[in-house]
Formats: C-alpha cells, structure tokens, sequence
C-alpha cells in the first residue's frame, strides 16, 4: 500500500513545496500535497499525503484545528507580520516594567472566541485570483475581507521583555502573524512573530513526526499512516 499520510517535521528554512519536492524524489510518487503550508520561518507539523488516494483527502485535514507555540518580539512591527519582513515601526519607548504576567493573561484572554481576522497582505491568499504577496511586493495595499475565525485558547508560557512566547490551539485559517500583530497593537507596544512551531494538526502531534532527512527510498513506508 503506498498511498497514506506522513507527519513531517519541517526544519525552519525550507518552503513546505520544498518537504513535497524532497518526498517526490525518495518516494518515487509525484502525487503528493501537504494540508496547510507552513512558511519558511515556520517549523512543525507538516502533514503530507501520499499518493491519489491520501491527497483526495487532504481537504479533509486542512479543515482540522490547529495548535502553535509562537514567540512574538514586542516593541517593533514589520510589512510581513514577522521577521522574514521590513521593520516599519518601531516604539520607541523605554520596556514597559508595568504589565505583569497575571495582566498579560488578561489581554490574551480577550483574543480567544469566534472572531473576524483580517488576513496579512503577505499571505498566499487568493482575492480576485491574484495571491496576496504577489500584490504586497508590488507595493500594493488592497482591503481584505476579514475571516471567520476561532481561537479555542491562548496560554502564556513565558513573557520576557521583548519576547512574548504564547501557545495557541485555533481553528484552520487563522494567521498566526495576524495574531502577533493584533496582540502588539492591543498592547500599543506593536508586535511581528518572531518564530514559530505547529504541534499538531486535527490528532496528528509533533511527537509523531519525522525528520525527513532520517527517509529514504528503503524506509519511508514504514512511516506511512493509512487514511482514516
């Protein structure tokens, strides 16, 4: 059977097309897709289906929710919304010594629930057929439609200034950059997501993920989840 699932984790630096280019050539299968990118910046759970069978279900995967570890840097904020971009504002104030961790709890609490998240200009999504970032490095701003979101939880972990690192279990089409934004603009400190890591994707977690440098042509099977 060589049509399933594998749980990548993805290496900061490489593209989530680049994980599917890597599989192609040590699998020998060209059918193959990933249920939600991950940018470049970004490292975890990249879930990728193999073979005809697995990506006809990839839809399927992409609606689950989603779950992050996040470290946002307060103080500054960037075109991008993270650290890939261009600083555009930076506060030049002295490092607040007034918010306590129990205060911050608060603030975060306030971004959990149903809401509407405007998406970043630097995004992959499509308005009108054209891709968001194929816009922005135009120079172009254009409004967004805000989209439905649900943000289950939000857990400090740890708050030292400028580093803000949060965990986040959200629905499928929420912008973690977005997040780092709005947080830092709530605090009128500004904000960019400075790294981030997703740990699970629907019940797939990052402790059943693989290296992909650890697959070869002889092994990659016996890491092959089948459909559900």
């Amino acid at each position: 059977m060589n049509s399933g699932f594998i749980i990548i984790n993805k290496p900061i630096g490489p593209t989530s097309h680049d994980m599917i280019y890597k599989l192609r050539k040590i699998t020998g299968i060209k059918k193959i897709g990933h249920a939600g990118t991950l940018d470049p910046l970004a490292s975890g759970v990249l879930m990728c289906a193999i073979g005809r069978e697995a990506t006809r279900q990839i839809d399927n995967y992409v609606k689950k929710d989603k779950k992050y570890i996040a470290e946002i840097f307060l103080g500054a904020s960037t075109d991008t919304y993270d650290a890939e971009g261009k600083v555009i504002k930076i506060n030049k104030e002295l490092p607040p010594k007034n918010i306590s961790e129990n205060k911050l709890e608060k603030i975060l609490k306030k971004f959990t629930g149903k809401q509407k998240q405007i998406p970043p200009m630097y995004s992959a999504k499509k308005v009108k057929g054209k891709k968001l970032y194929e816009l922005a490095r135009k120079g172009k701003t254009i409004k967004r439609k805000p989209a439905n979101i649900v943000i289950h939880d939000i857990e400090l972990i740890k708050y030292d200034w400028p580093l803000l690192e949060i965990k986040v279990n959200c629905s499928s089409g929420t912008y973690i950059r977005s997040l780092a934004y709005d947080i830092g603009n709530k605090l009128s400190w500004n904000g960019y997501l400075k790294n981030l890591q997703r740990t699970k994707v629907g019940d797939f977690n990052i402790k059943n993920s693989i290296n992909i440098e650890k697959l070869n042509s002889k092994n990659w099977q016996d890491y092959l989840i089948q459909n559900k």
